[in-house]
């Protein structure tokens, strides 16, 4: 075959994601916190962004917000839902929008409090102790110097988050190059610090260490932690009187004891943070009215910063690597406005329509939480389904009844004598259930279908268990509990 050069015309569609709509697909699911992050940056990269500082409530001193939207008044849900008005938007600027917006107090129909408000309780809260330094701390106050002392710091090195070692002394040794014994003794000084338990290789050496401390050396207790750890947990409390030929009664007073010692040493001095959720989007009731709030509090409020636009706009000032750069800026600056305002909206109409399809669980609570899907919620908002998928992700709302993420309100349905009920609202039901059961004789998976069943809910028992297990709840078998 002969190879030949030639010109061809082709036409072709294919999708390209320009700068902009990149911008506007990352700004869109991103959570509050890291959504403010993002502006900072974009502040400190793109000198025609500045953050409007003004005072944006000024005509609440006077009288109230002069520029809230009308209740929504449409069929059956008539006066229920507060609607952002858009006319007009289109006939100025983007900088001529912003500022007017920010001299009236008008937000597009969501406002934050203008109230300084008081330092919540968790800034005042402090680091737990570091268990590291809880255990140098002692090591330092014992007899122990030189090699040992070398051997206890490279054990206390070891020891993760609930205080169990997480290296063999084998390991430690050759590591160390030590002889083996000499690792073996640093173990069990350090085994003998506070808190209780630590240091150990496993939840039985854990529990045996603390019954030693306790004087429970060649007891019952410490037989049945020793040999019977599986017996226990299956509640097998009288195949295990049988094995020591003891009473039921006497190896209760065993199980309580066990029942007190602590599996994770550690507990208490775990460094993990506490995340406080902040919620993204408020739903208030006032009176037989809703009124959608977007939480901007601690977002900053970007403009087009006057200085840098007229030096722009003059000529003979910069020369043509200059202005290229300046506009370019000047671009990003006025996509990541609309961007963030576009981010607003699409939230404000996604939580307006989850608030009409779910108004019954606002109004009456979790039981009344109805299916729901994403597809349902895009066609309504008329945007696809893969930005709704964004918009409720890492989001959260609150209501009078909590906080919850945005894909709460969104579940699978499961066939009902009334209709189809949330999978939701059926894992509620049997958190209730087993809430009420006989501790002494709890139902089984059966005897939950056969109650779910009575209620006209239709359930296979392989979905009743994985409800159960998403609720964190144990089969049973290891929720029964002996009458005393």
């Amino acid at each position: 075959m002969a190879l030949e050069t030639r010109l061809e015309a082709r036409l072709s569609q294919k999708l390209v994601l320009t700068p902009q709509l990149q911008m506007a697909i990352r700004l869109l699911q991103l959570p509050q916190l890291e959504l403010t992050q993002a502006i900072n940056q974009e502040i400190i990269e793109n000198p025609f962004l500045e953050e409007h500082t003004d005072d944006l409530y000024q005509g609440e001193s006077e009288g109230g917000l002069s520029n809230e939207p009308e209740s929504r008044s449409d069929g059956e849900n008539e006066g229920a839902y507060s609607e952002v008005t858009m006319e007009g938007l289109t006939s100025f600027s983007v900088d001529e929008y912003f500022e007017e917006r920010g001299a009236d107090g008008r937000d597009l129909g969501y406002f934050t409090s203008g109230e300084d408000e008081k330092p919540g309780f968790e800034t005042f809260l402090t680091e737990s102790l570091d268990l590291t330094d809880h255990l140098k701390l002692q090591l330092d106050m014992s007899e122990a110097h030189g090699r040992l002392k070398e051997a206890a710091e490279m054990i206390i090195g070891n020891i993760d988050e609930n205080g169990y070692l997480r290296a063999t002394v084998e390991e430690l040794a050759k590591v160390l190059g030590e002889e083996l014994p000499v690792v073996e003794k640093a173990l069990r000084l350090v085994q003998r610090f506070d808190p209780p338990g630590v240091g150990a290789r496993d939840i039985k050496e854990c529990l045996i260490i603390q019954i030693k401390l306790l004087g429970l050396e060649d007891t019952l207790v410490e037989k049945i932690v020793g040999n019977n750890l599986d017996d226990l947990e299956r509640r097998k409390y009288q195949a295990i009187a049988r094995s020591y030929r003891v009473t039921l009664e006497e190896v209760m007073v065993a199980v309580k004891i066990i029942e007190g010692l602590e599996p994770k040493p550690a507990r208490n001095f775990s460094n993990v943070s506490v995340s406080f959720i902040t919620p993204d989007v408020y739903v208030e009731r006032m009176d037989d009215l809703y009124k959608i709030i977007l939480n901007d509090e601690h977002t900053p409020r970007v403009r087009i910063s006057s200085r840098y636009r007229e030096l722009l706009k003059s000529k003979n000032i910069l020369d043509k690597t200059e202005k290229q750069f300046l506009l370019e800026k000047y671009r990003s600056a006025t996509w990541l406005i609309k961007s963030l305002d576009e981010r607003n909206r699409t939230i404000y109409r996604v939580t307006e329509s989850i608030l009409r399809r779910q108004r019954e669980f606002f109004e009456n609570g979790i039981q009344y939480l109805k299916p729901l899907n994403l597809k349902t919620i895009a066609e309504d908002v008329s945007v696809h389904e893969s930005n709704i998928s964004r918009v409720t992700s890492n989001k959260y709302l609150a209501c009078s009844h909590g906080v919850y993420p945005f894909r709460f309100f969104f579940s699978n349905s499961l066939g009902s004598e009334d209709g189809d009920i949330s999978s939701t609202t059926v894992k509620e039901l049997i958190k209730k259930i087993i809430s009420e059961e006989d501790k002494t004789n709890p139902l089984t998976d059966q005897k939950l279908m056969d109650i779910l069943s009575g209620k006209g809910i239709k359930i296979a028992r392989r979905t009743l268990a994985k409800y159960r297990e998403e609720l964190n709840i144990a089969p049973h078998t290891k929720r029964k509990k002996i009458a005393n």
